[in-house]
Parts: C-alpha cells; sequence; structure tokens
C-alpha cells in the first residue's frame, strides 16, 4: 500500500532524528494539513455533559520495565512526512505504523471563535495506546503545554502531555481541540505502553502545522470593554481555569482577534455590542452546568481567581450580571402549602410483639448457656435453609471448649480443623479428638450425637470439641450431611476462639419506649453486621418490614443502629473481603426500601430522611466497581504506585467505607498546600481518622503520602474525579454527585473500567436544571444571601415530587437532603455577613433557614406560623411600626419554643433506643448520653437557634427591654443551686435560704421550702400560677434573656449571693458567709403557725342558685361572681352561675350507693396520713368510681334549668356521664400531688379542706385574660397590669409555654394601654358551647395560703389544642380593635376594683368584642 494520500508530497528530513525527552523541536518532523471540516464527534472529550462525571481511564500496563525517554527501540514502520498540497481538498492523511499498526490524522479548519480540532485514530489490537504530545508556539522551539486538554490527560515530568486514546473495538481515537492562536503547529508520538513500545517518525517527531484561516484585519479596532467580556466568556467556556499572567494576556489577545475575525466578516461594533450583552450570553457562553476544570482549582484559590477574573471587565458594563443572574426571583407562595400535620403517636405502641417462639436450636442453646459456668466468648447460629447450626465458644483457664448443635435431619458430620492463623487448615493434634473421630490430611471427621430438647418432638444432633492449646486462634469446618457439603454462603465456616472481652456495661433495662425485640435482633446480628458494610446494609433491609411494622419507634431503632454505624461506634469491616460493587448493590437495596416506607408511610417521612442521610446513596454495581477501577487508573496515570497509594489501592479493593471520602479529600488539601504533611493529618483528625484508625484497617494504611510537584495537577484532577465517585456510593448529603444523579449523566468507561449511565429523572420542573446551574455557581460564594434563595427555590420546586409516585424518588429525595444540606452549611459560612446587618437582614436569614427547617420536617404547623411571624416583622421594620422590636422578640421567643419542642420529640424518641441499643452492643457510654444532641446539632435546627441568638440582644435592646423580667421583686441572700427543672424539687425542703437557678419553669410548680429566689430562662407568664405563689411567699421570681448572665450565676454554684432585683433588673453580687446561720430560713418556717380551716357542713341541698351563695356554702369564687351581678358596668357580662355547695361530696359519700367506695378510700386515706404519699393517685381513681344519687341528679337539673343553663342530660345519657365524671374530677383534685402537700407545708388539716363546685357555661372566647389592678411587678397602684392570650384562660394560667400578650394602663388614663409585650404561646385551647365544673375550696384565698389554682377546674368537653396563627390576628394587625379591646379590658378592671374597695386579681373572656368576667379575688 502507498504511503501517498492524495495529493500528498512526499517530504524527508535531512537532520537527525533523535529527539531528547521527546519534547525539543526538530525540523526532522513529519507535517500533515488537514481538511478543513470538523469531523462530528459521538462524545467530545474536552467538553462535558451536564453534570458529567467523565472519567476516561486507560488499561493498567502490568510492563514494569519502561523506555529511558531518550533512547530508541527498534520499530517496524514505513512512514515518511506529509505536506498538503491543497489544504482545502477535506482528505485524510493515513501511515502505516508497521504492518499491523495504521495512524490516521484530520485536522479541521477553524471557524470563528473556535479553534483548530486535531482528530488522531489509531488502528491497533492493543488497549493501551497513548499521544505523548505538546505545542508549537510562535517564536518558540519548546513544547508548551496548552491547557485546553482530554480528559484523563496527564503531565510528564512537566514537559509533555499524555493522553489516553479511547478505544472502540480495532480503532483508539481521540480529539485535540486547540483554541490558543499563538499555537502553530502540534507535535507527538504515540506510546503503546502495553507493550513498551514508540511510534515516531524516523526517530523524530510526528509534526502538524496548524491552518490558519485568513482574514484582512480591517482599519478599525474593537472597544476594550467588549474584548474585556469576550475574554470573560472563553474563561467561562474552558471551565473557570486558573491562569498565570501571562496566560491571561494571551486568552485577552486570543479574544481580540475573535472579535476582529467577526468584524472582518462585517458584523458591526453594534452587533458585537449587542450580542456580547445579551441575557443569553451566559446560558450560551458556558460549559454545561459543572466545569470539570472548576474541581481542579484549590479551593483557597477559588474567590481569589473568581475576583481576578471578574476584574478584567469594567463595572460599568456589569457583564457578569448579564451573563448569569445574582439573585433568584422567588415564586410566590402560600407558605401554608407546607404544611405537615400527624396526630401524635404514642411512643409506647408497637413495643413489645408476641413473644417469640424459640426453635429447638435456640431452646438448646438457652439450656447450655444455664449450664455454662464460664465466660461465652463466641456465639453464633447460622441459618441453614429452615434448620440451623449453633456455635458456641466458652473459654477458661487455658481451656476452649466449642459446642455445636443442628437440627438437620439426616446424620451430620463435622469436617474441622485449627488455625494458628486466622482461615488457616492445620490437623488438630489427636489428643483433643473426640471418639471415633477420623484423621484425615490438614483436617478431622466427627460425627454428631443425637439427643432431643426438654422431651420435644425435635431431635438436636450435637457435639463438644475441648481445645487446650492456647497458640490456636480458631477452627475452620463444613458439614457433610446426605452426601452433601453444607458451607457458609459458599465459604467455610469459620469460629473464633479468642474476641475481644466484652466491655464492662450497665443494665440494658427493660426497653421501654424502644421498640425492644427489634433491637434485641440487631444485637444479635450484630457480630454478623460486622463483617462488612455489605453485611450490615443487608441485615438492616431485612430488618425493614419489622421496623416500619414497629411505627416510628421502630425505624428510630435502625436510624439508632445507622448512625452508630456512622460515627464509627460500630466494626466497619471484620476479615471479609468485599467488592465495592456489593456494597451499594447492598446499599441501593437498602435505601430502595426506605424509599417505599417514605412513600407509603408519610407521618415517617421525617425519619426516615435521617436514616438514608446515615446510609448513602448507593448505587447500582457499575457505580461501586468504579471505586476499584479508578483507583487503578490514578495510579497509573500519575505513576504513584507504591507507598500510601497501594496501600490505599488495597484497602480500597478488600473493603470501601466512608473513610475513603475523608482520604480522598485529606490527599488533596495535601496536594493543593503544597504538600504540607500537616494539613494532610489536619483533614484526617477533623474528621475523626487518626494514625491509629488508619492502621486499625484489615489492609491497614501506614504510610504517609509521597508526591513530586510534576504530579500535581494530574492528582488534582483525578482524586476530584474520584472524591465523586467516592460520594455518589458514601455520601447522601453531596450536592453534585446528588444533581448528577437527577439531571442524569454517562461516565464511559475504557478498557477494563466499567461505564456508568444515569438517565435524568422524568418530571422535573421547567427551569429546574437552570436554578441548579445557579447554586452550583454561587455555592462558594462569601455572600450567602442569593444562595440561600437559590437553595431554598430549589428545594420548594422540588417538595410537589417528593409526595408523588416515581421510581426515582430516592434520587430526588437525596437531593433534597443534600440542598437542605447546602443552606446549613451556606448558613454557618455567612455569620460573618451578619456581623454589621441590620436587623432586618438577620430577620430575613431566620426566614430563610426556618422556611429551610420547615422543609425538611414533619409536624410543622407551629414553625410554619413562626415563619409567617418573622415576615410580618420584617414587613413591621420596614413600614418603621414602633412595635416591630416588641413584636420579633415574641416571634423569637416563640421560635425559641418551637425548637426545644423538637428536640423534646427527638429525644423521647430516639434516646431511648440509643440507650438501650447502645448498653447492648457495648457502645462508648459519651456517645450514647449525647446521641440525641449530636443529632439536633447536626441539622437546620441548629442554625436557626445561632440565628436567633444573635437577633435576641438586638431585640432587647432596641425595645429596652433589657436583660430581665421581674417577676415578684424581693430582695434576698441565699445559696445558689442549679437545677434543671423547678418541678423535680418542688417538693424538697432545703436546710439553708436557696436561690435555685432552674433551666425549666412551666407555670404550674410549687416553690420549695426554703428557697428565697427562683431565677430562670424561662418564660412563665407574669400572672401564672407560680409567679402568684412566688409574690404570696415573698420570693424572688425572675426571668433572665441573657446567657451570659445566668452562665455567670450558675458560675457561683454553692456560694453565697445577695440579689436585689428592681423592675426591670437584677443586681447581684458574691457575700462572704460571714456567719449567716444556714438554718435561719428553715426555723423561720417553721415557727410559722399552722392554720386552721373550719370543716363546712352539709346544708342538706344538693345544688344551689347564686342567689344563694354564701359563706357557709360556697367560697369566695362563687360569692364574687354573685357580688358582680348587677353591680358591675352594663357592658361587662356575667355568666349564669349555679353551684354544689360545701358538704356535697362528703353526702355521696355516706350514700349506700357508694359503701364499697367510701370503704375503700378509708383504707386509702390511712395510708396517705401515715406517709404514704403514693396512695394519692389511687385516691383520685377511687373517688371517681362514686354513683350519682339521684336526688342530687334532681336538684342540679332543677337548678340548672331555672337559671336559664342547659341541662346536660337533655342531649341524653352519655351527656350526664360525662358532666358527672367533671364533678368528680373536681373533688378528686383535692388530692393532687401539688395542692397536697401545699396543706402539709402550712400544717393545714387536709380534712378540713372542703370542696364546693361553681358550674358556669363556658363562654367559646376568641381571647382571656387576667387583671392585676396593682401591677405586680412594680406594686405600683397607679397601673393596672393584664395578660390576654388567644381562646381560654387555662393557657395563661397554666402549664403553657411562651408568654401572653401584656400591657399596663394608668387608672388615670385608662384610653391609653401599653404594650409591654406580644404573645409567644403557639397553642390556643378552644372549646364547643358546653359547662364547666370549678373548684371553689374554702381554703383557696385563705390568708397566709396561696390556694388559688391548687385544684381542678373541669370542663364537661375536652378543649382542642390549636396552634395559633398571630400574624392574621386582629389583636395583632389591628391597632384600632387591639387599641378598644385593651382599653375595655382596664375599664372593667378598674370598674370591679372601685366596687370591691381593693386590688383584684381578676379573670374574663372576650367573645366577639363583648367583655365577660367570669371570676374576681383579692390580689394576693
Amino acid at each position: 500500500m502507498s504511503n501517498t494520500i492524495g495529493n500528498n508530497l512526499l517530504h524527508q528530513s535531512l537532520l537527525s532524528p533523535t529527539v531528547l525527552e521527546h519534547q525539543s523541536r526538530s525540523n526532522t518532523s513529519t507535517s500533515v494539513w488537514g481538511n478543513s471540516f470538523l469531523q462530528p464527534q459521538a462524545y467530545s472529550l474536552t467538553h462535558r455533559a451536564p453534570i458529567s462525571t467523565d472519567f476516561w481511564g486507560r488499561r493498567v500496563s502490568l510492563q514494569k520495565n519502561k523506555l529511558q525517554m531518550g533512547k530508541m527501540c527498534t520499530i517496524l514502520r514505513s512512514v515518511k512526512a506529509v505536506l498538503a498540497a491543497d489544504p482545502s481538498s477535506m482528505q485524510m492523511e493515513k501511515f502505516r505504523l508497521d504492518e499491523k499498526v495504521e495512524l490516521q490524522v484530520d485536522v479541521g479548519l477553524p471557524t470563528s471563535g473556535s479553534g483548530s480540532v486535531v482528530n488522531i485514530q489509531v488502528t491497533s489490537s492493543s488497549d493501551s495506546i497513548l499521544l505523548h504530545w505538546g505545542t508549537i508556539k510562535k517564536r518558540q522551539d519548546k513544547w508548551s503545554l496548552p491547557r485546553c486538554r482530554p480528559v484523563g490527560t496527564m503531565v510528564y515530568k512537566n514537559k509533555a502531555l499524555r493522553s489516553p486514546f479511547v478505544k472502540s473495538g480495532a480503532n483508539a481515537s481521540l480529539s485535540l481541540e486547540i483554541d490558543d492562536p499563538a499555537i502553530e503547529a502540534l507535535e507527538f508520538l504515540i506510546y503503546d505502553e502495553a507493550h513498551n513500545k514508540w511510534y515516531k517518525y524516523n526517530g523524530g517527531n510526528f509534526h502538524v502545522n496548524l491552518p490558519k484561516k485568513e482574514f484582512t484585519t480591517p482599519n478599525i479596532s474593537v472597544p476594550e470593554d467588549l474584548v474585556q467580556i469576550q475574554a470573560f466568556l472563553r474563561w467561562e467556556r474552558k471551565g473557570k481555569q486558573m491562569y498565570t499572567p501571562e496566560q491571561e494576556k494571551e486568552e485577552y489577545e486570543a479574544a481580540r482577534m475573535e472579535l476582529l475575525e467577526e468584524v472582518a466578516r462585517g458584523a458591526s461594533v453594534q452587533d458585537l455590542r449587542a450580542k456580547l450583552t445579551s441575557k443569553n450570553a451566559a446560558s450560551e457562553s458556558k460549559e454545561q452546568f459543572v466545569s470539570e476544570s472548576t474541581s481542579n482549582i484549590p479551593d483557597k484559590e477559588k474567590d481569589n481567581h473568581r475576583k481576578n477574573i471578574q476584574s478584567k471587565v469594567p463595572k460599568k458594563q456589569a457583564p457578569k450580571t448579564n451573563l448569569s443572574y445574582e439573585k433568584v426571583q422567588r415564586k410566590k407562595r402560600d407558605i401554608m402549602l407546607l404544611l405537615t400535620k400527624f396526630k401524635p403517636e404514642s411512643i409506647k405502641e408497637n413495643i413489645f410483639p408476641s413473644p417469640e417462639v424459640l426453635s429447638p436450636i435456640k431452646q438448646f442453646s438457652m439450656d447450655k448457656e444455664a449450664h455454662i459456668d464460664v465466660p461465652i466468648m463466641n456465639k453464633k447460629i447460622y441459618k441453614l435453609g429452615d434448620k440451623e447450626l449453633l456455635v458456641l465458644v466458652a473459654k477458661s483457664s487455658g481451656k476452649t471448649k466449642v459446642y455445636l448443635a443442628t437440627d438437620l435431619p439426616d446424620p451430620v458430620i463435622l469436617h474441622w480443623a485449627l488455625s494458628k492463623n486466622a482461615g488457616e487448615w492445620t490437623a488438630p493434634p489427636s489428643t483433643i479428638m473426640p471418639p471415633d473421630s477420623v484423621s484425615l490430611d490438614k483436617a478431622v471427621q466427627t460425627n454428631f450425637t443425637t439427643s432431643s430438647v426438654n422431651n420435644q418432638p425435635h431431635k438436636i444432633q450435637s457435639l463438644e470439641i475441648e481445645v487446650e492449646d492456647e497458640n490456636f486462634v480458631g477452627m475452620p469446618f463444613v458439614l457433610l450431611c446426605g452426601g452433601n457439603w453444607i458451607k457458609n454462603s459458599g465459604s467455610d465456616f469459620y469460629v473464633e476462639f479468642k474476641t475481644r472481652p466484652a466491655k464492662v456495661q450497665k443494665d440494658a433495662g427493660d426497653g421501654e419506649g424502644t421498640s425492644k425485640f427489634l433491637l434485641d435482633k440487631i444485637a444479635e446480628l450484630e457480630s454478623e453486621a460486622q463483617k462488612s458494610f455489605m453485611h450490615r446494609f443487608n441485615i438492616a433491609a431485612d430488618l425493614m418490614e419489622q421496623a416500619a411494622s414497629a411505627g416510628e419507634v421502630g425505624l428510630a431503632g435502625i436510624l439508632v443502629w445507622m448512625r452508630y454505624m456512622a460515627t464509627r461506634q460500630l466494626i466497619w469491616n471484620k476479615n471479609y473481603n468485599v467488592k465495592p460493587r456489593e456494597i451499594s448493590k447492598a446499599q441501593d437495596r437498602l435505601t430502595d426500601l426506605l424509599q417505599n416506607v417514605y412513600k407509603s408511610y408519610p407521618r415517617y417521612r421525617e425519619i426516615i430522611r435521617m436514616i438514608m442521610l446515615t446510609v448513602g446513596r448507593g448505587g447500582e454495581g457499575d457505580v461501586g466497581q468504579r471505586i476499584r477501577d479508578e483507583i487503578l487508573v490514578i495510579q497509573r496515570n500519575n505513576d504513584c504506585k507504591g507507598g500510601l497509594m497501594e496501600e490505599w489501592h488495597q484497602k480500597l479493593h478488600n473493603n470501601t467505607s466512608p473513610d475513603d471520602v475523608v482520604i480522598c479529600q485529606a490527599l488533596m488539601d495535601y496536594i493543593k498546600s503544597d504538600f504540607d504533611m500537616s494539613v494532610y493529618w489536619k483533614t484526617l483528625n477533623d474528621n475523626g481518622i487518626t494514625k491509629e484508625r488508619l492502621l486499625s484497617y484489615d489492609r491497614a494504611i501506614h504510610s504517609e503520602p509521597k508526591f513530586r510537584g510534576d504530579q500535581k495537577d494530574g492528582l488534582l484532577r483525578d482524586l476530584g474525579h474520584y472524591m465523586r465517585t467516592l460520594k455518589a456510593v458514601h455520601s447522601g448529603a453531596d450536592l453534585e454527585s446528588a444533581i448528577a444523579n437527577c439531571l442524569g449523566y454517562k461516565d464511559e468507561g475504557q478498557g477494563f473500567m466499567v461505564g456508568v449511565q444515569i438517565n435524568p429523572v422524568e418530571g422535573l420542573p421547567a427551569g429546574f436544571p437552570e436554578l441548579l446551574q445557579f447554586v452550583m455557581n454561587h455555592i462558594e460564594d462569601r455572600n450567602v444571601e442569593a444562595l440561600l434563595e437559590g437553595l431554598l427555590e430549589a428545594r420548594q420546586e422540588l417538595r410537589p415530587l417528593l409526595s408523588q409516585s416515581n421510581n426515582r424518588l430516592k434520587d430526588i429525595l437525596f437531593l433534597d437532603i443534600a440542598l437542605d444540606s447546602a443552606v446549613r452549611t451556606a448558613v454557618e459560612r455567612g455569620y460573618e455577613e451578619l456581623n454589621n446587618a441590620s436587623p432586618e437582614k438577620i430577620m430575613y436569614f431566620i426566614s430563610l433557614v426556618a422556611e429551610n427547617l420547615a422543609l425538611s420536617v414533619s409536624d410543622n404547623e407551629d414553625l410554619l406560623y413562626c415563619l409567617k411571624g418573622w415576615n410580618l416583622g420584617r414587613s413591621m421594620f420596614k413600614s418603621r411600626d414602633e412595635h416591630w422590636a416588641l413584636f420579633a422578640k415574641s416571634v423569637l421567643d416563640r421560635t425559641r419554643l418551637s425548637l426545644a419542642s423538637k428536640a423534646e420529640a427527638y429525644h423521647q424518641l430516639l434516646q431511648p433506643s440509643a440507650e438501650y441499643l447502645g448498653t447492648l452492643l457495648g457502645v462508648d457510654q459519651g456517645a450514647v448520653d449525647i446521641f440525641t444532641e449530636e443529632i439536633i446539632r447536626a441539622g437546620s435546627a441548629a442554625s436557626l437557634s445561632s440565628l436567633l441568638n444573635r437577633l435576641d440582644p438586638v431585640l432587647r435592646r432596641t425595645a429596652n427591654l433589657g436583660s430581665w423580667q421581674v417577676i415578684s421583686p424581693v430582695e434576698v441572700v441565699g445559696y445558689v443551686v442549679v437545677v434543671d427543672q423547678l418541678l423535680s424539687v418542688q417538693n424538697k425542703s432545703y436546710s439553708r435560704p436557696t436561690i435555685l437557678v432552674a433551666k425549666s419553669v412551666k407555670g404550674e410548680e410549687e416553690i420549695p421550702d426554703g428557697a428565697v429566689a427562683v431565677l430562670t430562662p424561662d418564660m412563665p407568664d407574669v400572672l401564672s400560677h407560680v409567679s402568684v405563689r412566688a409574690r404570696n411567699s415573698k420570693v424572688c421570681f425572675a426571668t433572665c434573656f441573657d446567657p451570659n448572665i445566668l452562665a455567670d450565676i450558675e458560675a457561683h454554684e454553692g456560694k453565697l449571693l445577695c440579689l436585689k432585683p428592681t423592675s426591670a433588673d437584677v443586681v447581684y453580687s458574691e457575700m462572704k458567709d460571714d456567719g449567716l446561720v444556714s438554718s435561719a430560713n428553715s426555723n423561720e418556717t417553721s415557727s410559722t403557725p399552722s392554720l386552721s380551716l373550719e370543716r363546712k357542713q352539709f346544708s342538706g341541698r344538693y345544688a344551689i342558685s347564686s342567689e344563694e351563695f354564701t359563706n357557709e356554702l360556697v367560697g369566695a369564687k362563687s360569692r364574687n361572681i354573685a357580688h358582680l351581678k348587677g353591680k358591675v358596668l352594663s357592658w361587662v357580662n356575667i355568666p349564669i352561675s349555679v353551684a354544689l355547695p360545701f358538704g356535697t361530696f362528703e353526702a355521696v359519700l355516706s350514700d349506700n350507693l357508694n359503701q364499697v367506695v367510701a370503704e375503700k378510700l378509708l383504707v386509702l386515706k390511712k395510708k396517705l396520713y401515715e406517709g404514704h404519699s403514693s396512695f394519692l393517685g389511687e385516691i383520685r381513681n377511687t373517688v371517681l368510681e362514686l354513683s350519682a344519687p339521684p336526688q342530687l341528679i334532681k336538684e342540679l337539673k332543677e337548678k340548672m334549668q331555672s337559671s336559664g343553663m342547659p341541662w346536660p342530660g337533655d342531649e341524653g345519657a352519655e351527656r350526664w356521664e360525662q358532666a358527672w365524671m367533671a364533678i368528680k374530677k373536681v373533688w378528686a383534685s383535692k388530692w393532687n400531688e401539688r395542692a397536697y402537700f401545699s396543706t402539709r407545708k402550712v400544717k393545714l388539716d387536709h380534712d378540713c379542706l372542703c370542696m364546693a363546685v361553681l358550674v358556669q357555661e363556658i363562654i367559646n372566647a376568641d381571647y382571656a385574660f387576667v387583671i392585676h389592678t396593682t401591677n405586680p411587678s412594680s406594686g405600683d397602684s397607679s397601673e393596672i397590669y393584664a395578660e390576654v392570650v388567644k381562646g381560654l384562660g387555662e393557657t395563661l394560667v397554666g402549664a403553657y409555654p411562651g408568654r401572653a400578650l401584656s400591657f399596663i394602663c394608668k387608672k388615670n388614663d385608662l384610653k391609653s394601654p401599653q404594650i409591654l409585650g406580644y404573645p409567644s404561646k403557639p397553642i390556643g385551647l378552644f372549646i364547643r358551647q358546653s359547662i364547666i365544673f370549678r373548684s371553689d375550696s374554702n381554703g383557696e384565698d385563705l390568708e397566709g395560703y396561696a390556694g388559688a389554682g391548687l385544684y381542678d377546674s373541669v370542663p364537661m368537653d375536652e378543649e382542642d389544642q390549636v396552634v395559633l396563627d398571630y400574624s392574621s390576628d386582629a389583636l395583632m394587625v389591628d391597632g384600632d380593635f387591639r387599641h378598644s379591646i385593651l382599653s375595655s379590658i382596664a375599664v372593667a378592671g378598674n370598674a370591679i376594683e372601685e366596687l370591691y374597695g381593693s386590688p383584684q386579681d381578676i379573670e374574663g373572656v372576650v367573645k366577639d368584642g363583648k367583655i365577660y368576667v367570669v371570676q374576681t379575688r383579692p390580689q394576693m
């Protein structure tokens, strides 16, 4: 075959063919002028598909002798230089390099805005053809290394490039794009790595002169601003690479040449400007979505590089704004469309399934273990189809005893040996062989013997072997049964003799609050799960059905187990070699099942997200297999086959794990830092990987990285690719790989490497890829506001797909998890941006993070109303509303309560399982104790809490709130004691004056004896029960809003402090213990005279009307409400009332109907008075067993109907039973713990306490209020203090979290109420038209005994708890309405005080703008 193709002229150089390092330019080169068209390619090696993970690897060569560069080898060829006589002839040039190898070269003529494309094809049977090449620039002889390179290209000694060909059948092809106009020629050689053979031209380089399209430069210049924009476009098109100053100049001139070329073809400057500044320029110019080369830029340099590139374009042109929009235009949405709401699920349901029916082998094992009195070192039950095999190892005094048992029906022979090194077969000594054993080569065969279990019909075959030699570490074996060999999943069984001694553990307890049966099963299977991730994920998949059927607690068990794994509390791999593709396949199976639970059980979606985050994405085998393949490519491409890289390679082949992501990152950080070893170790250690952990792998990593400078670029590029593969398998929250999985990508494999093709998820919203592109373009911005908006918009767009049926749901879910994680990362990076930000901007960030949290959690109604509150707060700030800071503070307090509620829910759900399973598995106690805390700290809630902490002091300053709210201003001296909950110490007696710092105060607690002060960060209402009792008992009570102040007081624990409160501050100072008598307070208490009550007698009437209320028949509550009728202002409404008078309870108890109840109650009360307070609950339950005498029913019905109240029995017998139960609950509250201990403290005879019942019709209120006609905080009698809540007043006086709306009003200006605080209570109580039965004891208003609120008022119907939305409530948003209602409350309070002539404590409601007063009493 002729070497002449077409019109080519053959040319032989006369110069020496020797080329040193294959780099110096030689005049003895082969020149090729190719045809002028660009041949289309199936795949471009220099451009990437959207979110591509292209990694073109090459087959690893086993050839170890490498040809020394500069030496010649004999090559059979007949090659002659080629010059193209006609550049426009569009013909290919072919050369035969030897008998079986042919070279084809084709050069495409450049067009406007593009460079030359050189297509090279080699026909060869070899799988490892490389192009060794460089380029020649004007007036230079040495090779230059262009920036635009095919994927997989490595730099050889900083002097040449080596690019792999893409093999397809017998052909290997490669495309080179030369876009630098300064490059005149390409020079190359062909290297067959597998055969260590060079293909040259007579010992020299092939030389390809690159064609230039001729044009006449017009006599005009292109404006510099357009050149700068064009240079910027080129930079973006090439993947935003790092440029040296020299390269920047080259790029700038290349951009100018491209524009001049356009002008030469007739374009005007105006045309160029319109084109370059159009809105679509960016999308047309950029590479597909994520630039491959971006990953090659060291993180620390990216920001600076971005600034350098941007600086090329004058600000007045704002090209970046035109090329890439700077902010996402967020769609307007109804926030409540995000609502997810489920009825609470009992934590204790589905905990204990039916007792497990023990299999014969498990029964045998239990019996055997009961008779073994030495430590059991190992236990394993293997499944043999529907039969089982037990292996039990016990050890004592240097002897190891192995017990084996099986329920296989046919006779079984044990074929066994011993091991001095794990897994090896060594013939056992004859002295330890059981009788009738047969010795074979390196093995022994022993028959099992048959027995029965506890006279059951099942027959068990068993065998015992005793080994005295401690040099043996284990026993390999197989079974022979019915002529068949039985193995362990195709491998030998192996039992270890030496296992790690069990940690000393606390008792696991009874597993209350957990799915105990599931956790016990997990603990039983943990030894199998430790073999590898494949085993663990498959076991978890097998348990998923059981976990889902157990409900939320079952899934909590899976989450706890997987998180213990993810945080390295459990063994990841134990002497088991597993392929990465097997791990990823097991992950894929587990995540498929999790996806199904997510679809089928919407209420469990939050916990499923958390499980998926710990498990990672996984994928079909091809993705996992690339972990093994690509590490080989990295080693070969970068000439780094020894040391750490080989050790890591061996670990990866044996068992890849999430640690590999960290190792890969540590290597990249090390390389980017110019090989600073401390950086390598810092990355490892910061992520929990120590030197000891590296050494603990089955394939240990001993070495530190050692790379050469010339390997830097190639390693960064290849490790960047590899990181994506690792994260695709191991990470559930990696954004780039999550995007790739949803938008689709294709990775070709070469040689031994597998390929990957992921199709796009169907049904993605229009414009969604562009939105994700915006996110990725801004993912590392310092100013994160635009990024947060983009991330949130992406999550909102994705949300509808998460509730739809889609076979790719888990890919969508992993993308949403990754976007959520990116929000948290961005917020933490954005803290610096908020240092000098306005309150409005901080509120905006809070609203974004609250939105992000609402998108991630279930039962998010309260959080959504917080979000609406933040939006209203920002609106008030912008409109300069004088109350904006007060309102924002209330929203902040509510948001904190919401976060605390979520944390408590997590703790109740997860911590019991964490403690029970952690104990069973021997997890470090520290990790168990903080399990739930770490879950919370890792989520968006922690970011939101940090932002709230930033805003809180700003709001307090603006609203002049100070650091304290003083509820009871009493100057005291006492010793500091810190407690978690006031409730936990309310019945305690302190022997010396004590200042309690209580982290939690709900509102209904008692103040313990000896306590002189209670300080708390909690927010009980000023008019709550505990607040009233603190004032009545002259105890200092205050809320501290500043955590630093509170922490300082806590640091004084055990020391003596003096507190001097004012109405808005608390001044404290340490005092010396100079003779303060520790018992002074207790002596004072003990000297307090006991109180006495007159026992009330039954009047003979079961029911009375309000006109009959007297001191002998009812308490002050009933008398006061009756006194108001007809005397208060006409527009103040008083509800209709009747009562069951004093003595009614005792009369009912003495009725013959209730003789049994009376006798039982007498016994219980006797035990109570003997000091057994545990019987209080039983007494209350006994009271509820009372039957109603017919006369009581008759009289109560008559009084209610004659007073104008509806009779419950008219609606049916069931309604009367509801009313009767409510009455009994009021009576029973005489024996609630709080009330009983209160009477004991003041030495009040509990038997003398009598309980009347006030019956009133419930007003289904819009708002409820409490008024103190003298300000309780300041003692100022000239002003009224009041609090208002939505719904019923029980949320105000009871133990409901959050604050009410509070205001004061001067009595001489009742039309000018002053707001002190807006409401933060998340819950309101609402009820149907009904009747309430109020406690009215003879001790509630006894002087010296704060009995008010100790006893229960019970409505006939249950209240509905409603999550409140203040953002649309008239009392918050309508100033006129608010002024009218608050003024009316103040006027009513003042009128009632004037009526009684003393300060009053008044309760009432607002319905349809009307004021109702339901009770009043003297203010204590």
